[in-house]
């Protein structure tokens, strides 16, 4: 249906200020807002399904013209999974990460850098570029803490101390981003920029974490796509480590369409095989990957966990931290459960035959979060976060091994 053509009028301000509220919006969202608009605006009743991208478009663009002179603007841009389309409200003055910690503490402003560092930097290799942090790596102690380098610039720098936050501050903030529209996370537990943290963080992502000094050709940490030129945490790029070519894959049929369908690198000539990926899909495709998942018997919604204490490749240990047979099928029985993919976490409490326990949680590449009566372990100090003797966080299950094994 047509917008009825009153001029900005307290529909349009009605409009703005749920926009406003809300940060981000689709159509799909636009839609009962609008019909609601419209109908008290009319004389019958609106549908939300009779409005249109028209009608959506002409109170964004009247929504826009009003807030330009404030330094606010109207930014659009297409989900890299569903493709659907996504407007938000930014601020085009200040910097992106002073507007995020106008409602978090100074801790928590600490954590997000070193939470984009991981994202963009440790986790974002010329080999692998996933752009995307799983919930275990976000509640690392060298994401969650500051290193003893950056508490020493901030002591010169007179900056506030950053004194860190504990896991369950940082997955209370992972959760509020989240909930906020800054980050989004899939099914497979992976944290990745989302649509308005790309829209909002663009230009500030580029100035942090490209090199001024590297080659336009060369492998740069944020690349754009060839297609539409929006930033690519999620898609496709060019078999030669060496080139820069990245694609969404929702560009990718239009992209190889004005190419004659020859896929080819139209930078290097690299035959484009498809199988080379930006995103999550990085770290999952890896045989490395794969193995775990099979080793731990993972599916996509339900985990079945179930670990077989054989001697066929253990270690030799003492005699004094070796149990009998019957304290290893204790042992055994205790670690068959069954746990949610989407918060795939072990807790264990106890000692004794814990080192034995450990090792083989980190054979089947089970994330855990250990706790202990006399310390954790030497293996797990090395591959997962240690937050004992307390626990810190709601398990999604739980292991208790007695102290007497």
């Amino acid at each position: 249906m047509d917008a009825p053509d009153l001029g900005y009028d307290d529909g349009n301000r009605a409009f703005l200020q749920s926009f406003m509220a809300r940060g981000t919006m689709t159509l799909k969202q636009a839609k009962p807002m609008l019909a609601a608009i419209f109908t008290i605006q009319g004389d019958e009743p609106t549908d939300a399904d009779s409005v249109t991208q028209e009608d959506l478009d002409s109170y964004i663009s009247a929504a826009a013209d009003i807030v330009s002179p404030y330094d606010y603007e109207i930014r659009s841009t297409w989900d890299q999974v569903t493709k659907e389309r996504i407007y938000a409200f930014v601020n085009s003055v200040s910097d992106p990460i002073t507007q995020i910690a106008t409602t978090r503490t100074p801790e928590e402003v600490f954590y997000i850098k070193r939470f984009l560092d991981a994202m963009f930097i440790s986790y974002n290799t010329r080999r692998r570029e996933a752009m995307a942090i799983t919930g275990m790596q976000a509640l690392e102690t060298k994401v969650r803490k500051p290193s003893r380098e950056s508490v020493g610039e901030e002591a010169t720098q007179g900056q506030a101390s950053d004194k860190g936050l504990t896991s369950e501050q940082a997955e209370s903030l992972l959760k509020s981003l989240v909930d906020e529209g800054w980050i989004t996370r899939s099914r497979e537990g992976f944290y990745t920029l989302s649509p308005r943290g790309l829209m909002e963080l663009r230009n500030w992502l580029i100035d942090t974490y490209n090199d001024p000094d590297d080659s336009p050709a060369g492998w740069r940490r944020i690349k754009t796509c060839d297609m539409c030129s929006d930033i690519v945490t999620i898609g496709q790029r060019c078999p030669n480590l060496d080139c820069h070519v990245r694609i969404h894959n929702v560009c990718e049929e239009g992209y190889w369409a004005t190419r004659g369908r020859s896929k080819k690198c139209p930078s290097c000539g690299t035959a484009w095989d498809g199988e080379h990926y930006v995103g999550q899909k990085a770290v999952t495709s890896t045989e490395e990957y794969l193995k775990g998942k099979r080793r731990s018997g993972i599916s996509k919604k339900r985990a079945a966990v179930e670990l077989e204490l054989s001697s066929e490749d253990e270690e030799v240990e003492p005699e004094s931290s070796r149990a009998g047979p019957s304290r290893r099928k204790d042992i055994q029985q205790l670690i068959k459960i069954r746990l949610d993919f989407a918060s795939l976490t072990l807790v264990i409490f106890g000692s004794g035959e814990l080192p034995h326990v450990a090792r083989e949680l980190v054979k089947a590449r089970v994330p855990v979060i250990f706790t202990a009566n006399r310390g954790a372990p030497d293996i797990f100090e090395e591959r997962f976060s240690y937050h004992g003797p307390l626990l810190s966080r709601s398990p999604a299950a739980v292991i208790t091994v007695p102290s007497n094994c």
